[in-house]
């Protein structure tokens, strides 16, 4: 079981108890990571143990990357148990939210293939990259984590909301540009349906159907903006007339650099990324 370093306290509370369970059926070892290198060292020396993550999305993200750069993330099936802020690829996947919980799925669990979306710099993400409002809203709450906890994301949303004006931005989906009704507000690219602790930006995602989930949103007016915020919560900011929405198996944004999140890694702004599927490349344990 490897965790993060800079857990503590309450989450410190949460693993102990999520121990306990799976040592009910099997001998746990318990390690915690502070950077990559740390995890490079864990992985060379967890023979043949299987591997159960504690986090969210961004320590599942390095995971699977470093496992996919290791060449082992193909015979490698993982296991999750959600402490992150967000937890939004648990979601998607119907895990147990509660750490205790989702240990005793563990218990009674089936092999589920995945996908994978691939960068072409060869970076990688689980669930959702997207960028603009998003991209901001998530730097914002990112400041605020520690006092807010998840109700973060939200307020970031509202504070990055507020301002952006949109971005010049094409986006071709399998060779196909997208007709785009003015300035992007959003672009995200889904494996998983949820960002931000459980807004349903992507509704129809599946993760192991082989294909991208593009949604683009030009709601850019100040009551556009509130709308589709406010809408998006639950799904239904795709029926809107300023929310384009496709899937395929690539997608190129180019234009005015724009910022980007993937899986709660924000970049700098860029002026072009292409991400395509790798279809089933990895695996996890999920309730049965």
């Amino acid at each position: 079981m490897v965790s993060n370093a800079a857990a503590g306290g309450s989450d410190d509370e949460q693993i102990n108890a999520a121990v306990a369970v799976l040592r009910e059926d099997a001998d746990v070892r318990v390690e915690s990571s502070a950077d990559p290198a740390d995890l490079q060292r864990l992985l060379d020396e967890r023979g043949e143990r299987e591997l159960v993550v504690v986090g969210g999305d961004g320590s599942l993200h390095t995971m699977v990357d470093t496992l996919r750069r290791r060449g082992e993330l193909v015979d490698t099936p993982l296991r999750l148990i959600p402490l992150g802020t967000g937890n939004d690829f648990a979601r998607t996947l119907g895990l147990p939210l509660d750490p205790v919980d989702a240990a005793r799925a563990l218990r009674r669990s089936r092999l589920r293939s995945l996908d994978l979306i691939v960068s072409i710099d060869d970076s990688v993400v689980v669930n959702v990259v997207h960028l603009g409002v998003g991209a901001e809203a998530a730097a914002r709450a990112s400041a605020l984590k520690g006092g807010l906890g998840a109700a973060a994301y939200p307020v970031g949303g509202v504070l990055a909301g507020a301002t952006a004006t949109g971005w010049h931005l094409q986006v071709t989906v399998d060779g196909t540009q997208l007709e785009l009704d003015g300035r992007a507000l959003m672009v995200a690219v889904a494996n998983g349906r949820t960002i931000g602790g459980g807004a349903e930006i992507a509704p129809e995602a599946v993760p192991d159907d082989g294909l991208l989930d593009v949604v683009v949103a030009t709601s850019t007016g100040p009551l556009a903006r509130l709308g589709f915020g406010v809408a998006m919560r639950d799904g239904d900011h795709v029926e809107r007339e300023d929310v384009v929405s496709a899937t395929g198996r690539s997608v190129t944004v180019s234009g005015d650099p724009v910022p980007g999140n993937a899986d709660g890694e924000l970049s700098d702004p860029a002026s072009q990324r292409t991400w395509s599927i790798a279809p089933r490349a990895w695996s996890m344990l999920v309730p049965i």
